[in-house]
């Protein structure tokens, strides 16, 4: 099957879509895009009023509301430090989400499912930029090798409910996001968010001098999480293919350079220093993105302009922010 099928018709305003984990800063943004574009009947739960890891939960909701479409953007994710502390959870939590959503789909004849996934699922020394090709071919990084297994689980699903079922159902593996709604926990969040709080916080308090883990040279791409529901929306009425697809911006950056910038628009004028005690993590990440290309898809997003809008909605929100 190609990848750009003429058969796939755009999605109907009218639609009945349901976006898993649409209060997370992936779902959240989808949600927003979904709504700006004028679709009327998105269905979305709190983990509170369905938690996705309860089967028989699941079941129930997806039977009863038999969405169009399901974008699963719901997971338990973390940074570095919250992978390698919690890999137990990581793996099963993560497991039992997908296959939940994944098998109740199937139950309900769900004609179009959208699974995000993460740059995390291959190998720590792939070939860069990382083709798609490049899954299951080499070991994986340690530190968040299990939430890696689980969403390389989730992948496998996929392409198994295709070949079983017929189903026109997709995965996107997107690279590392940032953006409005992120988490900006000290220690649990991922390294963008992470490095904006505490830029924020060393102005706030004039300290002089901001340290960062590791060396400060790992390369790593990011993008805006706007242009990932964007690319969400044009991959469910444009891509047909049983193999992931490749989400990003095509470039990275040292995490030394990203610190600068992060610092440049907070307007902190202190020190940077580096704890090079802590792990560096994959030494260089970056998504080769010529198949979305291809398909007539770019991000929109400079990464200073995405770190701005992100900066200025945690000033807007810090007081509210879920991790304080």
């Amino acid at each position: 099957m190609s990848e750009k099928p003429a058969s796939l018709e755009p999605m109907k305003l009218t639609d009945k879509i349901y976006v898993a984990g649409h209060r997370g800063l992936v779902g959240g943004a989808i949600w927003n895009e979904l709504t700006r574009r004028g679709f009327s009947n998105l269905l979305g739960k709190t983990s509170s009023e369905l938690d996705l890891r309860d089967r028989t939960a699941v079941f129930e909701f997806v039977l009863a509301n038999k969405p169009d479409v399901i974008i699963d953007a719901a997971a338990r994710v973390g940074g570095i430090s919250a992978n390698n502390s919690y890999p137990a959870e990581f793996l099963s939590e993560n497991l039992q989400i997908q296959v939940n959503l994944l098998d109740a789909a199937n139950a309900a004849d769900v004609s179009r499912f959208l699974f995000l996934g993460s740059s995390c699922i291959y190998p720590k020394f792939a070939d860069q930029p990382i083709k798609e090709s490049s899954l299951l071919t080499g070991e994986l990084e340690p530190t968040n090798d299990a939430y890696a297994i689980a969403k390389i689980a989730g992948i496998m699903q996929i392409q198994a409910s295709r070949r079983q079922y017929g189903r026109h159902w997709i995965s996107a593996m997107p690279t590392n996001l940032y953006g409005p709604g992120d988490n900006f926990h000290p220690e649990n969040s991922h390294v963008l968010p992470a490095l904006l709080r505490r830029f924020h916080e060393a102005k706030e308090s004039g300290s002089k001098e901001v340290v960062l883990w590791g060396t400060g040279t790992p390369l790593r791409e990011f993008l805006y999480v706007e242009d990932l529901a964007d690319a969400c929306i044009y991959l469910l009425e444009n891509y047909d293919s049983p193999e992931t697809i490749n989400v990003g911006v095509g470039e990275d950056v040292s995490i030394r350079d990203l610190a600068e910038i992060v610092s440049s628009v907070v307007g902190y004028e202190g020190k940077i220093t580096q704890d090079v005690t802590k792990p560096d993590g994959t030494p260089r990440k970056l998504l080769d993105i010529s198949r979305i290309k291809a398909l007539g898809w770019e991000p929109k997003t400079s990464l200073r302009e995405g770190i701005k809008q992100t900066y200025e909605w945690f000033l807007v929100n810090e007081e509210n922010l879920r991790a304080k």
